[in-house]
């Protein structure tokens, strides 16, 4: 898919980022919206013959809204940047998100700062099997691709349970266990750009099955 169409709807929403200009181009709004339902639901499928655990999400279902959430984040515009959805959206397991913007998109995957239930699982499973998490972790394709897990809200001691001197305490002190890869807005307009989507979902598949098995067993 040529996603020129969405990256240019999206330039002009940023000019003119208010509901007056929106309800007058409506019409484009949901020409592009559902140009890029499409593209996810063919995604969806191809995605689906990888992994037998694959959860069904069509594209429908996998977008998320354009809309900033205003009761929360008063302070941003009424609509965001970019297109974002989720594939594999199993409810309360690792994500994997696609976000298609003006500058650039973004893939990533993973537990955005889980609940204290769940963090304590995937601290659990680090604690007995830490050196199959590291091993993926240090590939060298997933380093290349992903560098290293995402540094968000981090402790500066060790979590409740677990020794300072523990052999996985780095990992450990993660709040957020998720990677993320960008590329260029260009290029997505590839003829190989959902080759290139393959081969990042899949990269990061032993990474998303980890955290899966951490919090379900």
């Amino acid at each position: 898919m040529n996603f020129k169409n969405q990256i240019e709807f999206l330039k002009e929403l940023q000019r003119n980022n208010n509901k007056e200009w929106m309800d007058t181009n409506r019409k484009w709004y949901k020409e592009v919206r559902n140009e890029f339902i499409g593209w996810l639901d063919s995604m969806n499928t191809r995605l689906s013959v990888l992994d037998d655990e694959y959860y069904d999400t069509p594209g429908k279902k996998g977008i998320n809204r354009i809309n900033n959430n205003l009761m929360f984040h008063p302070n941003k515009p009424v609509y965001k940047d970019h297109f974002g959805a989720g594939f594999d959206k199993k409810p309360k397991t690792a994500d994997f998100y696609f976000e298609l913007g003006i500058d650039r998109c973004i893939f990533a995957g993973g537990l955005w700062r889980p609940e204290p239930k769940v963090l304590r699982s995937v601290r659990d499973a680090i604690d007995y099997d830490g050196e199959e998490l590291q091993k993926i972790l240090n590939k060298k394709s997933f380093k290349n691709l992903f560098g290293e897990l995402y540094e968000d809200a981090k402790l500066t001691k060790s979590p409740k349970g677990f020794s300072n001197d523990h052999k996985h305490i780095e990992l450990l002190r993660h709040k957020t266990f998720g990677v993320e890869t960008t590329f260029s807005t260009e290029q997505t307009f590839n003829e190989n750009f959902d080759e290139k989507l393959i081969e990042v979902y899949t990269e990061m598949l032993p990474f998303r099955r980890y955290l899966n098995k951490a919090i379900t067993v």
